[in-house]
């Protein structure tokens, strides 16, 4: 069953850190404007980690 945004933000706000990455490098479907309010409850002090991750350093 796929998830709506709603879903997928309050799990995102509610994982560790290591499923944060996860959820945001695996989530489909979002617009640019949902990843963005994703970051928002990012730990800015990992953005390097999330960056990292994206890219498939």
């Amino acid at each position: 069953m796929k998830k709506n945004f709603e879903e997928i933000k309050e799990e995102f706000i509610n994982a560790s850190l290591d499923d944060k990455i996860k959820i945001y490098t695996q989530a489909q479907g979002l617009t640019v404007e949902q990843f963005k309010e994703l970051l928002r409850y990012f730990p800015i002090k990992y953005l390097d980690k999330l960056e990292e991750a994206v890219n498939g350093i």
